[in-house]
């Protein structure tokens, strides 16, 4: 696949030679076959995931919800990078505790399209609003200053652990900021969050207090606000972990 924005060939895959006086047109070197490797190598996967794919994504065999459950969500997903780029929903939301698998496949799915010549870029989310807050230090690197125009207009982002970061103006402004230009823009989002969102997963309870009173987990709109949490409704197909249990507990026994 040509390379969407090689100032070469225009994302056409062909450019023009001349040969004995003659115009033809040749295949761009943004075709090369070492493509995809480059891509990977600049996507910033962290070592821990970088062997994710679809194929070794666990379903549990020994659990029948669980199976069920997440087999159903590999379907979903593998769904996704088929489809991919689809005009309606561009982009993936995975929705479920910690430990329960959303990281690998969101990874996996990145690096799927990876393979087929799309760019994209792995940040973890509070990682990521740290490195665009240093960026308005004026002493700071310029690789910290180029964060956050990456994060607009890389191809594909993937956001990691969404709404993991204490939510201040500054914040709910700057993740809204990035949401809404790529929904504009139709750049897709693969996003993951543990945060209960109640339309897709239910209010989810921590813990009951005195009395038997529950004690509600913060919302994922709560934490990035609501104008982002609606552009993430118009842009991403929402897909709950259903039945996933913790997988690095479950792996650590």
């Amino acid at each position: 696949m040509p390379d969407p924005n090689c100032t070469i060939c225009g994302g056409t895959g062909w450019r023009i030679v001349e040969r004995a006086g003659l115009s033809g047109a040749t295949r761009c070197d943004c075709q090369s076959h070492d493509r995809p490797q480059t891509l990977l190598a600049d996507a910033k996967i962290p070592p821990n995931y970088r062997n994710a794919t679809l194929e070794n994504f666990n379903v549990p065999q020994d659990n029948p919800v669980a199976r069920t459950g997440l087999g159903t969500v590999l379907m979903q997903v593998r769904a996704f990078v088929r489809e991919y780029p689809s005009a309606e929903r561009p982009g993936l939301l995975l929705v479920g505790d910690p430990g329960t698998g959303k990281t690998h496949l969101a990874v996996a799915a990145l690096k799927a399209l990876i393979e087929r010549g799309h760019e994209g870029l792995f940040f973890d989310y509070q990682n990521l609003l740290d490195r665009i807050r240093s960026s308005y230090d004026a002493a700071s690197g310029g690789t910290n200053k180029e964060v956050y125009g990456a994060a607009l207009d890389t191809e594909l982002l993937l956001l990691d652990d969404l709404g993991a970061h204490r939510v201040t103006d500054w914040v709910e402004d700057t993740v809204t900021a990035i949401i809404t230009h790529r929904c504009n823009h139709k750049k897709p989002l693969i996003a993951t969050t543990n945060l209960p969102i109640p339309q897709i997963t239910g209010p989810a309870a921590e813990y009951s207090g005195s009395g038997g009173i529950a004690t509600y987990r913060k919302l994922l709109q709560e934490m990035i606000g609501s104008r982002a949490h609606s552009r993430l409704f118009e842009m991403c197909r929402i897909v709950p972990m259903l039945g996933g249990q913790d997988y690095r507990m479950r792996h650590g026994r």
